[in-house]
């Protein structure tokens, strides 16, 4: 990728978009973000992230809601993208039980308005956060993005489907390159306040319990956010492209006639909720108190990804071990929030 390449992230005051904007940033490359800022969680997180992006010298930063299609515009006439990395969005599986017209604003109407920038202000490539949630009811392991999934189990995941559906549709008419990115269960030091690594080290710290669920049986294929950046860093490059084999009698879901593409990035490994923690004990050196519960609405009871794809094509696999990651994301947790007296 030619240093001269102009990227956009949206989401870069997010968990995933600061780590990538920094990498790209620290790589030579000239890096607009844009941000809502919203209080889904902690701003002050986000603001601590913003401040670090602001210290490079080619990062630029505006706060902007992706449901704002007249400042999109302007943004992207006024800038003339090369490629855009799309990992704004409304997350978390739970939070759309109770607030899901969030979900179609920011994940619907937004990547809508992405789509629409892309078509009336051509880009290279348009690479997307899409979700392991996609895989919802289906059962047969390791997920792979040649399988169909048409049975998502909450609001979130539907959303992200719906993405996918929509990046197709615009490959198609618009012949826009596109690719979607099925995360899988990410963490890592400035990670999401809402995600459980961050919830158990801080009530551990605390000394208060944990809530546990499917009585610790969850399976994760828990992913270190280096080895998610690495990932989405090689691929902004390879652009999707038609597959010459695609076959509608027997259509492929990951791939398509038109310039589309689908990956997942997990870590290839699942790894039982109750191991993770014991990994987190060993980390802080202290015990937790376990409020083991049933599974929530929503949840998926294991996810394991197939790599395969992402492997033949740009030669990476996520490979942190959950030692060394929650070795480094307690690290910065303690370094961070000052809490070293607790252990």
């Amino acid at each position: 990728m030619a240093k001269d390449k102009k990227i956009l992230i949206t989401g870069a005051a997010g968990f995933i978009g600061f780590h990538l904007s920094q990498k790209l940033c620290q790589a030579g490359y000239t890096v607009t973000g844009i941000d809502n800022l919203n209080d889904y969680y902690d701003p002050t997180l986000k603001k601590a992230r913003l401040t670090i992006l602001k210290a490079l010298p080619n990062f630029s930063f505006h706060q902007i809601d992706l449901i704002d299609k007249e400042k999109m515009d302007a943004l992207f006439k006024s800038k003339g993208f090369h490629y855009v990395v799309n990992l704004a969005a409304q997350a978390g599986v739970r939070y759309s039980l109770v607030n899901p017209y969030a979900y179609i604003d920011a994940n619907v109407t937004g990547f809508l308005n992405i789509l629409e920038a892309c078509r009336h202000f051509p880009v290279e490539h348009l690479v997307y956060a899409s979700s392991s949630s996609v895989y919802g009811a289906n059962t047969l392991m390791p997920f792979s993005v040649h399988h169909n999934v048409d049975h998502p189990v909450s609001l979130y995941a539907a959303t992200k489907k719906s993405n996918e559906l929509m990046a197709h549709t615009y490959s198609h008419l618009y012949d826009i390159p596109t690719t979607g990115l099925r995360f899988f269960t990410v963490y890592g030091p400035y990670g999401r306040p809402d995600m459980a690594l961050f919830l158990f080290t801080k009530a551990i710290l605390e000394g208060r319990p944990i809530d546990v669920y499917n009585n610790g049986e969850m399976q994760r294929d828990f992913t270190y956010v280096d080895d998610i950046v690495e990932g989405i860093s090689r691929l902004i490059p390879h652009v999707a492209a038609p597959n010459p084999d695609w076959n509608s009698d027997h259509p492929d879901s990951a791939t398509s006639f038109s310039p589309f593409k689908l990956y997942n990035i997990g870590n290839n490994n699942p790894v039982k909720l109750l191991h993770f923690i014991e990994v987190l004990e060993d980390c802080l050196g202290k015990k937790a108190q376990k409020n083991l519960m049933p599974i929530q609405d929503g949840d998926v009871p294991a996810t394991y990804a197939d790599v395969d794809d992402l492997i033949k094509d740009v030669g990476f696999k996520p490979k942190t071990s959950i030692e060394e990651g929650i070795g480094k994301f307690v690290e910065w947790y303690l370094d961070y929030y000052q809490k070293k007296t607790f252990v």
